[in-house]
């Protein structure tokens, strides 16, 4: 059996905050980002989407973004015409449903599949491997109380935006937190 394609890593946050999108909003991420998605890659994890049920456009898109904690948001500029392509070459059936178009896997494209699933797994790799890198190897705890402290400090200094004395008590907060953090030493 291959990969599962349905593990949420929970990284929504985290990319919301360094993630491509945070780029594009103008903060920069201290990681250099490596590309989840190659030229060509997307149709083998379309594929393996579709291998394990049935789903129509905008079910793929957001899966898609679920498989990578939000780190990967699809187009559907980049989703339909894979589909379109897929279906063009016999690897998906389109049939129409409660006015949706649902895509499912044929025989063909399990054969395919089956044929290329190295490369289906490095791409399913790549995206486990961004996941592992916050949420692997015990750090979804830490993680989670990261994005937690992240998300209420943000939320208090939107609410307090233009009262300089509140932001400052805010920023003295997150300062001590992150002195804190420095200076901790983890017991033997």
């Amino acid at each position: 059996m291959g990969p599962r394609w349905g593990e949420d890593f929970g990284l929504s946050a985290w990319a919301a905050l360094c993630g491509p999108q945070a780029r594009r909003r103008g903060r920069r991420s201290r990681h250099r980002r490596r590309r989840v998605f190659e030229r060509g890659d997307l149709k083998y994890v379309v594929l393996g989407l579709l291998e394990e049920e049935p789903m129509h456009g905008y079910e793929v898109m957001q899966r898609l973004e679920d498989e990578s904690g939000g780190y990967y948001t699809a187009s559907p500029g980049s989703v339909y015409p894979v589909l379109q392509m897929l279906q063009d070459q016999g690897h998906v059936d389109v049939e129409e449903r409660d006015g949706k178009r649902v895509y499912s896997i044929t025989e063909a494209g399990l054969a395919f599949l089956d044929q290329h699933r190295d490369r289906a797994d490095d791409v399913y790799d790549r995206l486990t491997d961004l996941g592992d890198l916050f949420t692997g190897r015990g750090m979804r705890d830490v993680t989670r109380s990261f994005i937690h402290l992240a998300q209420v400090s943000f939320e208090k200094a939107m609410k307090v935006a233009g009262d300089g004395e509140a932001m400052a008590g805010l920023r003295d907060i997150l300062d001590r937190a992150a002195s804190e953090v420095e200076s901790y030493e983890a017991e033997p």
